[in-house]
This record gives structure tokens, C-alpha cells and sequence, in this order.
């Protein structure tokens, strides 16, 4: 019994009789526990997570009712709320927070029977692009622990690429599932906003970040956004999917289908030549999958990083303002504080990310300023929006690296903000708009994992896996070196 198998062929294990889901979860359990002190995925373990699997084995044995996923073990990154249990964003100053109530993402994969085995680590708050930012310690990259594996949702792709978990829930604000996704050589997903209920899920940026699947295989993403997608009555902002089945159909293939190769992000001196070559090499796998390319023009794409930054920080300024340590935060003595001092010395348990991005948040949007940075960054998303909705209309998919440098070494680009949001380019886009868009993982260079992604139109999930599990059937990737 591999720990390596697929979520597909973890079911039907469970369904023959050859694996139970308490075998399986304990030998999970041994692994984390060899492979967590370099890898550092999570930051807190289920300890009922054998007790829950058991309870399931019994359930199929007395041939009742089991949910989909049959005590398959599933990652959480922990700025999703589980009940009862920490919810730490990675960040000291919710280090002893207990969750009071299930995120709907969580509600829904319990009551399909996964096992919860942990909450996974990331950048503080979600903010960073490598996981080096988590006040708990980074997550390594497990094809080569010198290495970032990308962030923010780092530690959730680390379980997965590094066997700990079959699947994981991420949250990607501007890449944050896919990033870490192409630097780890697993499949991440950001849906079309609004397709995956927002509820329990520590907010960033309310208006473009949305959780997303991730897993080894592509038709196992597709199953786990089966489970999660749809309506929810407490998040307003989600869109009724009439419980469509991503999985139906998924070997549909590509032929006829128009791809086009985002000019903008598949070129140029930000891109790494390795990078570059990888993605050539992409290309002519689509081709002769039959699908016709041809190259498309996003000019916004050049000021999307800054449009980006200067949304979410604005909306994360007014999100982290609750962290004033009356409703969250440590427990100081105020005594010989005045009311602002006693906030501001509160508010120095923040990292140097969550810091920086709290004080542009405070700076874009104030009088003076508003319409200098942040009226303008809202016009250059409506004209994003606008170019990525004439590029669909003659383009089934849209084409690029996922992330336009290799996976980098620790401390490379920490001190250098402006390296670090770069590496953003080309995954800010679908955010901005709202699209769907999936990292595949393509090559191994070195050593080092290459994804490539594909953007489809909005609520265009279906078809969107079906081009990726098409590309994935043109790879032959290495086992990670564990």
C-alpha cells in the first residue's frame, strides 16, 4: 500500500477491500512523524484522526451509508476555522485562537467522511509567496529543502507533495494555491470566484481570494471540488453550480479547442530561461493534443502586480484592523498603557509581511491618495476584466508558466519585497478577474518542479479539467526524493 496512490484509487481500495481507511491513516500518521521535522507542513495535527478513521471502517463493514471520501486523509490550511480546534493564520497573534465553528468547506468534507489529519502551515495570513513568513517557522520544499516551496498555501502543498496528505484546501488571494502548487510539482486550482463558499475562512482580501483545491492528480482535484463547490446561505458571494460533476468527463480531451498563449506573461527578462523552455515544451504537447494555438495580447497584465497589491493591501488594512488585542490578540497588561500605545504594542506581534502590507493598506486609501493609487488600480482591473473577456471570446483556454522563475533558495528574495511580489505576474491576473485557472505540474529540471497554467472563462471548471488532466497525460514525472 502506497502512500503515493490517488485519491481515485484510494476509493476504490477502500471500496475492494484491499486497504481500510485506519491502515491507511495510521501509516500516514508514521509518516508525518518522519518526514515533519524537515519538512514542517503543519502546524497542528488531528489526534483523533485514527479514532474517526476506525469509526468509518465500522461504517463499511456494516454496510451503511459512507460519505465520498471513505476516511481519506485531507489537509486544511490553517486560515480555514475548524471547531474546536487552533485557527493560528500562522501568526502569534492568533497563536492560542480557537475556532467556534466549522468553515463550510470543513462541514462539507466532514459530512462526506475525510479525515481531517491536520492544519497546514502558510505565510502569516496568507501573505507571502514562499511560506517563509509563517511566525511558526517556514515549511521546506520536500524535492529539495533548500528550496521555498512557494506560498502562501506552502505547508498545504508540501503534505501533498510530500505524501502526507492525499488531497489539501488552500486559499489563493494572487496565487497562493498555484504558486506553491507549480513549486512543489502538484495540481492547485483557484475556481471562478464565488464558486466555493468564503465562510470560515480568515479573511485577506474578501473581493478576490477564494479556497481551492489541491492534490497529486488532476481528476482528484476535480472530485474534491465536487464536495466543496456550490451555494452557501452564509456567504452571499457564492454562485449556485446546479451540483455539476467535474469528474464526468474529464478525459474529454482538447482536440478542435483554441488556446491562446498570454503574450505578457510568456516572455520577456522576468522570465527564467529554464522556465521558458519548459513551457515551449508545453506548447507542442497541446498541439499535438490537437488543440490550435495562438498568441494573445494582455498589455494590463504589465500593471497588475502593483493593481493587486494596492487592492489587497487596501482591503487587508481594514480586515487586520480587528487585531487590536480587545477582540484577538495577546493578553497584555494595559496597565500604564494609554489606549493607542496599549493597540501599537499589541500590534508589534505582527510579522515584517503582515506589517508592511497593513501600513500601505492604511497609506493607498486615505485622503489624498485615493486617487492617486487606489481609483486607478480599480480601473486597470475593469480594463483587465474587459481584455481577458475578448481573449475568451476567441480563445477556449489561456496559456503561461504558472510562476515565471524557478523555485529559489531560502533568504534569496526575503529582503527584497519588490523580487517577491514579481514572482505574482502571472497568477494575479485570474484573481483580478475572476476566472478559473489550474497549475499542472509539467517537468522536473534540476531537480526543480515547472508547472504550467491554464485560465478558462468564468464557471468554465468543467472544460478547464479537462485540458489540464489532458497535459497531465503527457507528462512522466519523477517520484519526489523523499
Amino acid at each position: 500500500m502506497s502512500l503515493g496512490i490517488s485519491a481515485i484509487e484510494y476509493i476504490n481500495g477502500i471500496k475492494n477491500g484491499t486497504i481500510t481507511a485506519e491502515e491507511f491513516v495510521a501509516k500516514t500518521i508514521e509518516h508525518i512523524k518522519k518526514v515533519e521535522p524537515k519538512l514542517h507542513a503543519f502546524i497542528s495535527l488531528n489526534d483523533n484522526a485514527l479514532e474517526q478513521a476506525r469509526a468509518i471502517d465500522k461504517k463499511v463493514k456494516a454496510g451503511q451509508n459512507v460519505g465520498a471520501f471513505y476516511g481519506m486523509p485531507i489537509s486544511i490550511k490553517d486560515n480555514i476555522c475548524i471547531k474546536g480546534g487552533k485557527t493560528t493564520c500562522a501568526s502569534r497573534m492568533l497563536e492560542n485562537y480557537t475556532a467556534p465553528y466549522d468553515a463550510t468547506v470543513v462541514s462539507k468534507l466532514n459530512a462526506q467522511d475525510a479525515v481531517i489529519i491536520g492544519k497546514t502551515n502558510l505565510d502569516e495570513f496568507a501573505m507571502g509567496v514562499a511560506t517563509e513568513f509563517s511566525a511558526f517557522g517556514p515549511s521546506k520544499n520536500p524535492w529539495d529543502t533548500e528550496y521555498v516551496p512557494g506560498g502562501s498555501s506552502g505547508g498545504s502543498a508540501v503534505s501533498v507533495a510530500g505524501l502526507e496528505s492525499i488531497l489539501s484546501l488552500g486559499s489563493d488571494t494572487g496565487g497562493s494555491v498555484r504558486n506553491p502548487a507549480s513549486f512543489c510539482s502538484i495540481v492547485g486550482l483557484k475556481p471562478t470566484y464565488g464558486l466555493v463558499s468564503r465562510y470560515g475562512l480568515v479573511s485577506y482580501a474578501n473581493s478576490i481570494e477564494q479556497i481551492g483545491p489541491m492534490g497529486r492528480r488532476v481528476e482528484d482535484v476535480a472530485l474534491l471540488l465536487n464536495h466543496i463547490a456550490g451555494k452557501d446561505p452564509h456567504d452571499p458571494t457564492t454562485i449556485d453550480n446546479k451540483n455539476q460533476d467535474y469528474l464526468s468527463g474529464i478525459d474529454s480531451g482538447i482536440s478542435g479547442k483554441k488556446i491562446g498563449i498570454i503574450k505578457e506573461m510568456s516572455s520577456g527578462s522576468g522570465l527564467d530561461s529554464t522556465v521558458a523552455s519548459v513551457f515551449k515544451n508545453s506548447i507542442s504537447a497541446f498541439e499535438k493534443l490537437g488543440a490550435k494555438i495562438e498568441e494573445v495580447s494582455l498589455d494590463m497584465v504589465e500593471y497588475t502586480v502593483a493593481t493587486y497589491y494596492v487592492l489587497t493591501t487596501a482591503e487587508a488594512g481594514s480586515n487586520l484592523s480587528r487585531y487590536d488585542n480587545l477582540r484577538y490578540g495577546y493578553d497584555l497588561d494595559s496597565e500604564g498603557y494609554e489606549f493607542k500605545s496599549y493597540i501599537s504594542k499589541a500590534r508589534r506581534n505582527f510579522g515584517p509581511e503582515v506589517t508592511r502590507r497593513m501600513i500601505l493598506g492604511g497609506f493607498v486609501p486615505s485622503a489624498g491618495f485615493a486617487g492617486k493609487y487606489l481609483l486607478k488600480a480599480l480601473k486597470v482591473k475593469s480594463k483587465l476584466k474587459k481584455q481577458i473577456e475578448a481573449a475568451f471570446s476567441k480563445c477556449d483556454f489561456l496559456i503561461s508558466p504558472t510562476v515565471p522563475v524557478l523555485p529559489f533558495k531560502f533568504g534569496e528574495k526575503i529582503d527584497d519585497p519588490l523580487a517577491m511580489y514579481l514572482a505574482d505576474i502571472n497568477t494575479v491576473t485570474a484573481n483580478l478577474t475572476g476566472v478559473p485557472a489550474i497549475s499542472v505540474p509539467y517537468e522536473v529540471k534540476n531537480g526543480l518542479p515547472v508547472g504550467i497554467q491554464i485560465h478558462a472563462n468564468l464557471l468554465q471548471e468543467k472544460q478547464l479539467l479537462q485540458a489540464a488532466y489532458a497535459l497531465q497525460n503527457t507528462t512522466k514525472l519523477p517520484e519526489v526524493p523523499l
